[in-house]
């Protein structure tokens, strides 16, 4: 589990197309650092599994799933990736509960420059609409951020400068495509109360 409090800005610094997934090598001095093979690691809010690591790098193996489902596959050298360990047991949610399962992909639309905060909206795919609400939570990119107003096909988040300067929300612009995440209690509950779903059984009387 991870809690969108972005830890390290990195960079891919390699990507190898395998057909059917891809193969990414990311540097991140930070999260590598006690990382081991198997270990976990989110990049732009999706959790990736480290292959290898080594000299402040590591590489993750990316399915056509993930590829199709977030903006991973449009990754190249060069590109900057928000990074994140997994919250340890006992640690703080600075954030909030983050998964790193991203259900889709948004667009920057506009950004609209303050003196000290910037307001970003974005593109809501339909699908995910009815989970977005104002002053709810909402992953973008990997970066925990709660949302200021939530309409039909679009949401606006306001960014203060530390998430500007050190996240890649501060360098995507109009066009840009981004990972989202939504609440995963608001799914489980639509879920619980969908429309003929059994009812629980009732416990025997003793």
């Amino acid at each position: 589990m991870f809690t969108g409090i972005i830890e390290e800005l990195g960079e891919v610094t390699a990507v190898e197309n395998l057909g059917d997934a891809s193969r990414f090598r990311l540097r991140g001095p930070l999260v590598t650092e006690g990382a081991g093979h198997g270990d976990s690691i989110a990049v732009n809010g999706v959790c990736l599994t480290v292959v290898d690591h080594g000299d402040g790098e590591f590489t993750a193996d990316v399915m056509a799933e993930t590829l199709n489902r977030s903006s991973l596959g449009a990754l190249a050298t060069g590109s900057r990736v928000n990074l994140e360990r997994p919250m340890a047991v006992g640690g703080r949610l600075g954030g909030h509960i983050v998964q790193g399962h991203v259900d889709g992909t948004g667009t920057v639309v506009a950004r609209t420059p303050s003196e000290h905060w910037e307001i970003v909206k974005v593109s809501l795919p339909a699908a995910l609409s009815r989970y977005v609400v104002e002053k709810g939570s909402i992953t973008v990119d990997g970066v925990s951020l709660t949302v200021v107003e939530a309409g039909a096909d679009y949401f606006t988040i306001s960014l203060i400068p530390t998430t500007l300067a050190l996240t890649t929300l501060g360098i995507k612009g109009p066009g840009d495509p981004v990972n989202l995440e939504v609440d995963v209690i608001a799914k489980y509950v639509e879920r619980l109360l969908a429309p003929g779903r059994p009812a629980p059984a009732e416990e025997p009387e003793r």
